[in-house]
């Protein structure tokens, strides 16, 4: 069942303290006890936002970690279709970063949407830094 943002309840105290200092950003910091509380559901569903097009829902699911180097493994697929399944493992204390900034996104827009360095990451997309 997919997790509804708005009942998202805040992690207790000793999970928040063991992430904290990866986030020192004081935004950031009152974003992650809901974050954390995202983390551990392990799904979301939202919708891409696609620019001069329609937004393209999908479903999100991954393994939480207890400590935020473990490695979390993310799934996502789009619009239901199995061919259009993305797999990705990255440590945990930077997938919860990902869930601040689309809790921030979504507090602003009430859009569910991972923000645009997530898919950059995910579509393994290299930009160009010369």
């Amino acid at each position: 069942m997919p997790t509804v943002l708005s009942q998202l309840q805040a992690a207790g105290k000793q999970e928040i303290m063991v992430f904290a200092p990866y986030y020192p950003q004081a935004n950031r910091k009152d974003v992650l006890p809901y974050a954390l509380s995202l983390y551990r559901s392990g799904n979301l569903e939202g919708e891409r936002a696609i620019d001069g097009g329609e937004n393209v829902p999908f479903a999100a699911t991954w393994n939480a970690e207890s400590i935020p180097a473990g490695l979390s493994r993310c799934q996502i697929q789009f619009n239901g279709d199995p061919e259009l399944t993305y797999d990705m493992n990255m440590p945990a204390f930077e997938f919860v970063g990902y869930l601040i900034d689309l809790l921030i996104q979504h507090k602003r827009n009430q859009q569910i949407d991972f923000p645009q360095d997530f898919y950059r990451k995910l579509l393994n997309v290299q930009e160009d830094r010369r």
